[in-house]
């Protein structure tokens, strides 16, 4: 037994030496607030680089938050450097407060927007890059959105809502607690005035906290169909069939309000970039299992747009 384990040991790190990846990693702090990795390819004098913007919530480079280890955007990156795209992906400012144990109670949405901008003018000044993309996922993508204008030569979204986080919220309630939609739409009402309330009912608690009221003030200012518009850049729009967080339907409002743009439905993606074969449960469990691949054609839509 001892000898066929070793045998099937020097198999496998043969089979991981003939896999060597085809970029070099670097560590990189843009600034203060913001570190990330960035991956070069070997065989690109000056390469096209996707700059990687996170979700919501802690959101880590990897994609990765709480206790939900995923790697979707750390592949991402990976799979595309391997095919000679540079990529830089980074830590929401947010993930690196709570390292610290000093959370900034007083950030907004805009603070996102602007770490991304301050990412992207790092990567110009460089001057190492052909062209620089944005691909923002989720929430991402609308903070993608507002980076790229005159900044950025391609944009593409990742699972981003095409509605304001208002409307999302408000059809989320709907479908899933009918009975507090009024309250919700009120609630709404008045974060959309810039203004808060502590008029809401407790089991909308989690999400209208008075604390994070004014974050959702500042975020519900922008409408995605409105801000893409303003984009004069080749756009590309995707989304998957069994996303349970942002349909298709979101990526249609999208592409509608930007004829030229290219969409890409990919049938059975789910939110966090992988293939589901089966039904809700799977598509839960799917969010901590990192050993799971990514569409094969995510990665595929990408690289053709892009090249």
């Amino acid at each position: 037994m001892k000898i066929k384990f070793l045998i099937v040991l020097m198999f496998l790190g043969s089979f991981s030496f003939a896999q060597e990846n085809n970029y070099t990693a670097q560590e990189i702090a843009v600034n203060k607030l913001i570190d990330g990795t960035l991956l070069i390819p070997n065989a690109i004098e000056k390469p096209n680089l996707v700059i990687i913007i996170a979700g919501s919530g802690p959101t880590d480079r990897d994609g990765n938050q709480n206790f939900l280890k995923g790697n979707s955007l750390k592949k991402l990156a990976q799979g595309l450097s391997n095919k000679n795209i540079a990529t830089f992906r980074y830590d929401k400012r947010i993930v690196k407060q709570i390292r610290k144990g000093n959370i900034d109670k007083n950030m907004m949405f805009d603070d996102f927007v602007v770490d991304a901008k301050s990412v992207v003018t790092f990567f110009k000044d460089s001057k190492k890059y052909n062209k620089i993309y944005i691909a923002g996922h989720s929430q991402g993508s609308l903070v993608g959105m507002l980076a790229a204008k005159d900044n950025a030569d391609g944009f593409i979204s990742l699972a981003g809502a095409g509605q304001s986080i208002g409307k999302v919220i408000i059809d989320q309630v709907e479908k899933t607690a009918p009975i507090y939609l009024e309250d919700t739409k009120r609630v709404i009402t008045v974060l959309e005035e810039g203004k808060t309330t502590t008029d809401f009912p407790p089991a909308l608690a989690s999400m209208f906290n008075l604390d994070v009221q004014p974050f959702i003030s500042n975020w519900i200012q922008y409408n995605p169909q409105v801000e893409i518009k303003k984009l004069n850049m080749p756009i590309l729009i995707i989304n998957g069939t069994k996303d349970l967080q942002v349909s298709e339907a979101e990526a249609k409002l999208l592409k509608d309000a930007v004829p030229n743009a290219e969409i890409k439905i990919i049938d059975k993606m789910n939110h966090i970039l992988v293939p589901i074969e089966g039904g809700t449960l799977e598509n839960s469990k799917s969010y901590n299992e990192s050993a799971r691949a990514l569409s094969p054609e995510l990665i595929e839509a990408i690289i053709a747009f892009i090249k």
